[in-house]
Order: structure tokens, then sequence, then C-alpha cells
């Protein structure tokens, strides 16, 4: 099914995740990461990433952005897709950091968090150690920070270290673990 994309209003505001890249992480993903999770999908855009993780079968999905132009793709994705009785939607400004994080009422602890902000202004750097502190993360929970595929994240943060990192074209998937243990890697090769 095709989504809907920012078109022409969009211009650099909002960057979709390619099909093909898309497609390769939810193809990483062993299916037990997804079934039954609650996901947080942060700078979520039109909403593309956690709707596939509903897809795949997902149990909730939260939806998160400041755009009011990304929060309209978003409810017309989720009803086109007909997600609306397991998702929620909030416009927050991500970039507030722990204030937003710990005040906001998102919910969770979440099973998996995806995070696609804007490309090479350090947001993922930023964020993660407070995604960690602010008790968003479940239990062995997974974080996936998408960013341009020649920056580095970090290898490791409070709380959370990267297992895996894979690229594709110019886009890049950083695969973050809390309570890690190398024999129960949630992704297949």
């Amino acid at each position: 099914m095709r989504l809907w994309g920012p078109g022409h209003k969009g211009g650099l505001k909002l960057r979709p995740t390619s099909d093909r890249a898309r497609e390769a992480l939810f193809n990483i993903l062993r299916p037990e990461v997804l079934r039954g999770a609650l996901v947080l999908d942060l700078f979520a855009g039109t909403g593309a990433l956690g709707l596939e993780a509903l897809s795949r079968g997902a149990r909730e999905a939260v939806f998160v952005d400041g755009s009011t132009l990304a929060l309209g793709l978003i409810k017309k994705n989720i009803a086109q897709c007909g997600f609306s009785e397991r998702t929620r939607v909030l416009r927050r400004d991500l970039l507030k950091g722990r204030f937003f994080l710990s005040s906001s009422g998102l919910g969770g602890p979440f099973n998996l968090l995806l995070m696609d902000p804007p490309y090479r202004q350090q947001i993922c750097h930023r964020l993660l150690p407070e995604l960690s502190a602010a008790g968003l993360i479940a239990p062995a929970g997974l974080v996936v920070c998408e960013e341009s595929q020649d920056e580095e994240l970090p290898e490791e943060v409070p709380g959370l270290r990267v297992f895996d990192q894979r690229r594709y074209g110019d886009t890049g998937f950083w695969f973050y673990r809390q309570g890690l243990k190398a024999e129960s890697l949630p992704i297949s090769d």
C-alpha cells in the first residue's frame, strides 16, 4: 500500500525513509522482536516505520513528531492502513530532550524505539542517553537510530550498547540494546 508523503509541501523538512531502506530494516528484525511489541516512533514523519512495525505484528505504536504537516500525514496513513485502534499520535518538540521525554505521558516502556531525526544534526547523540534515563526502554528493548550512512554514532551510551550497524544507500541504521547479551541478538543476518 502506498503511503501519503510530503510532496512539494514537505520540502526538506520531511525525509521519509526510502522504501528500500525500510524493507531492509524490517527484514533484519526477527519476527519475535515485532510480535506483540509496543513501538515508539520518534521523528515519525509519515509514520512509515511505525506502520511497518504494526503490519508485521506489533501490538501498538505511538507516533511522535513536532511538525503539523507530519502529524497530518501520519493520521492519514494510519487511517488508510486501518490501524486507528492501535495507535496514538502526539505532537512534541523532540529537541527539548529530557524534559519532553520525562513529562510527556508517552506510556511505555517500549520494546522497540525507532528514531529517524533530521540527518547530520547530532540528534541521536543527544537523545540516546536521555531515552535510557527516561525509562522508556523495556528490559532487553531495542532502539534503532536512522542517520546518514557517513555519520558515526557512539558504540555505547549509559544504558545502551550498539550491537550492529547497517548501511543502505545514503541511510545508516544503528541497533542499540538495553541489557545486551551477545547470545540473544534480535536480528537476522
